[in-house]
């Protein structure tokens, strides 16, 4: 079977194995189609196969006629600023996120530089079932051009943010060991942290685009990396994945501060320099509520998803917003998950508390999230629809699958777009809660 996988951010696959120079040509043809004429920015992570990918992009938008803007290797959100600093009519970032080397894929956005909505989608959908490619003349052909100030643009809007003293910052002097899986962050954290003033030990900082280890930043594949923060007595350990738009951190002690708890943390401190609304989505942690609770401010939650997220963080104006998997929104700076932004909040954050970040930790609120996973013979909507009907006196949300709150825990049972799954999210007070309640509603959809 091949690996195609679609959704509204675009296409990913094992490249010769569903993602192949016909596919690719296919795909931005239409989001050509889509866009329509102007210009659109195009970068990308540091993975062997990006080359290839960018050049077939690139050479199929400047047939259609559109001028394409190359940033070259760089994060994806910086390809989302770029598209929104450079008036752009779209943007692709090149990158397969956490996905293991032999994987890329076509990040899609639109004109403000965020990922297509569900209603861009569907009508980009229409042009992709069109068979009409209508390329250009040889005199009407787009214009390339190199453009090598897109991650300093990037960089230099972080600094220029009233929420970010750097001179503060700097006076602390953090001892920082920064994790780049040898991808995009390799091409900016470790100058981006030593502009903060920090030391910084790099591992995993090599521009190869081979990853060292398997690249999602999770505690599993960690194992090097929190022995080395522990090793090195560093203040902190900072880990992203290949395209910089998740931030992992480690405690002082080598251990995982939870990517749950990096969004917990930032909005912390966005609320307690300026109140207001937050939005995350139905899996993450009940740690941003408690949270937002103690500075009187209301959390709204939307579909997984970034786009999803974004759409509410803008329905209800939110001045922060994110993902429990590491991904950090801050509107000041752009609607798009952002590691750059989540280390400068998080710099700042450690500076004004003045204590370790294992410290911190430990003042959160403390939950434990339990995920699992579940094949149905079923239709996964009738599976859901029979757990709603045996949970309708709860509290609950069905704007994606089907998320239940009780005093103790909450669950959420999502259905998977391409397999026939269905996950179930659990999070409670300790470990063991969070597994004893997942195991129960295993046995209840069985």
């Amino acid at each position: 079977m091949p690996t195609l996988m679609t959704s509204i951010s675009g296409i990913r696959g094992i490249v010769g194995d569903g993602l192949d120079p016909v596919t690719i040509i296919k795909y931005t043809n239409a989001y050509a189609d889509f866009i329509g004429s102007g210009k659109v920015v195009i970068g990308r992570d540091a993975r062997i196969t990006g080359q290839m990918v960018n050049q077939l992009t690139a050479g199929t938008l400047l047939a259609k006629g559109i001028d394409v803007i190359d940033i070259g290797i760089c994060p994806t959100p910086t390809v989302q600023f770029n598209v929104k600093k450079l008036k752009a009519q779209g943007g692709i970032a090149i990158s397969a996120s956490h996905n293991p080397n032999e994987w890329n894929a076509l990040k899609l956005l639109n004109g403000t530089g965020q990922f297509l909505s569900p209603d861009e989608y569907a009508q980009m959908q229409k042009f992709l079932q069109n068979d009409i490619r209508n390329y250009k003349s040889w005199d009407k052909v787009g214009k390339w051009t190199e453009y090598s100030k897109g991650i300093q643009n990037h960089v230099d809007a972080i600094f220029d943010l009233g929420i970010i003293y750097v001179d503060e910052i700097r006076k602390r002097r953090f001892k920082v060991l920064v994790d780049c899986v040898n991808c995009a962050g390799a091409y900016v954290l470790p100058e981006f942290l030593k502009n903060f003033g920090c030391d910084v030990i790099e591992m995993n900082c090599e521009k190869t685009g081979i990853f060292p280890r398997l690249p999602e930043p999770i505690p599993e594949n960690l194992t090097e990396t929190m022995k080395k923060v522990k090793a090195s007595k560093a203040d902190l350990g900072i880990v992203v994945d290949p395209d910089v738009d998740r931030l992992v951190l480690i405690t002082d002690k080598g251990e995982p501060f939870s990517e749950e708890n990096t969004i917990v943390q930032v909005v912390q401190f966005v609320l307690s320099r300026k109140k207001g609304n937050v939005a995350v989505n139905l899996s993450t942690t009940r740690g941003v509520d408690d949270v937002a609770a103690n500075f009187g401010c209301s959390v709204f939650r939307s579909a997984v998803g970034e786009a999803n997220v974004v759409k509410k963080m803008k329905e209800v104006n939110a001045v922060i917003g994110g993902e429990g998997s590491g991904g950090v929104i801050f509107p000041e700076l752009h609607y798009g998950r952002d590691a750059l932004i989540g280390i400068a909040l998080t710099l700042q954050h450690l500076t004004d508390y003045g204590k370790p970040l294992s410290a911190m930790k430990e003042e959160l609120p403390q939950y434990f999230i339990s995920k699992k996973k579940i094949e149905v013979t079923k239709n996964s909507d009738e599976v859901i629809q029979k757990l709603i009907d045996k949970f309708s006196g709860q509290k609950f949300n069905t704007e994606d699958g089907l998320r239940i709150d009780f005093d103790d825990h909450w669950v959420h049972f999502r259905k998977s777009n391409t397999e026939p799954i269905i996950r179930i999210i659990v999070e409670a007070e300790t470990e063991a809660k969070a597994k004893a309640f997942s195991d129960k509603y295993l046995q209840i959809i069985n």
